[in-house]
């Protein structure tokens, strides 16, 4: 782990944080009451916003396991990690395959004070976690930690979930992806989920005024904006789709995802 460890007393718990928010949403306990207050706030003019936040994380979880199973993944490089909520991305890859290796990396101090739940590997494998800035890829790609846990020169799974609708245009967030994906070696993939454009504009509108006005930068992208960051890949079936609609287990699943939207889109594809 590189930087500085964070104390309890330097995060900052004065303003509400999209991860201690997330970690709202999906049922966590680690967050504070600023972060209740300003979650409720969301699901009062978002109502869907938890089966959104859960459902982005079940397609993680699937996404992950089918990367392991069937692409036969044992290398898995995940930014904007967020809290740890069991099971993490490594759990789900070392239960498929218990010598699977796992970088975790994000810049948010709250989950570099909890980063010790995400270094608890089988001892096949390894996990190694890395306080890094998305809008910063060089330094993740050069990173001690990185290269120390995974080798480039094999495939790797870059898992990127609902991380970019919280990078401005002005960042360049095509270009953040294009760079991270192109010294992974052939046969790697990207994982990628990122929150769309609600068919109901008055919804996008007030849930991008609640997070600007908490000092949280947030766009969300229509479903043709979102396609291009898979640009010179492959992409698995069934393509770019709202994520309970990737793969559902079970015919059950399958027609409970067709009955429902989720404004959020998500795709796995492989570097050719």
């Amino acid at each position: 782990m590189t930087g500085h460890r964070f104390r309890a007393d330097e995060i900052d718990t004065s303003k509400p944080h999209s991860a201690r928010m997330y970690d709202y949403f999906l049922g966590g306990k680690t967050h504070y009451a600023v972060d209740t207050q300003a979650a409720e706030q969301v699901q009062a003019v978002w109502p869907d916003v938890k089966p959104w936040t859960r459902a982005n994380r079940s397609f993680m979880h699937r996404a992950t396991r089918w990367l392991a199973a069937e692409a036969g993944i044992r290398q898995f490089l995940d930014i904007g990690t967020g809290i740890p909520t069991e099971p993490n991305l490594h759990q789900v890859a070392q239960g498929v395959a218990a010598e699977s290796r796992v970088v975790y990396a994000d810049n948010d101090p709250i989950v570099l004070a909890y980063a010790q739940a995400l270094l608890l590997s089988t001892p096949e494998g390894r996990t190694a976690y890395l306080h890094a800035d998305l809008t910063a890829p060089e330094a993740i790609l050069t990173s001690a930690e990185l290269h120390s846990t995974l080798d480039l020169t094999r495939p790797v799974a870059l898992s990127l979930n609902a991380v970019l609708h919280f990078i401005a245009d002005e960042q360049q967030p095509y270009d953040i992806v294009r760079r991270l994906v192109e010294p992974l070696a052939p046969g790697s993939y990207l994982v990628l989920s990122h929150g769309a454009l609600d068919a109901r504009p008055g919804v996008s509108a007030a849930v991008t005024n609640l997070y600007r006005s908490s000092g949280i930068h947030v766009q969300g992208r229509t479903h043709e904006e979102i396609v291009p960051f898979f640009d010179g890949l492959e992409l698995v079936e069934p393509g770019v789709v709202m994520p309970h609609r990737w793969k559902p287990e079970s015919e059950r699943a399958r027609a409970e995802a067709e009955a429902l939207d989720l404004w959020i889109y998500a795709g796995v594809a492989r570097k050719p």
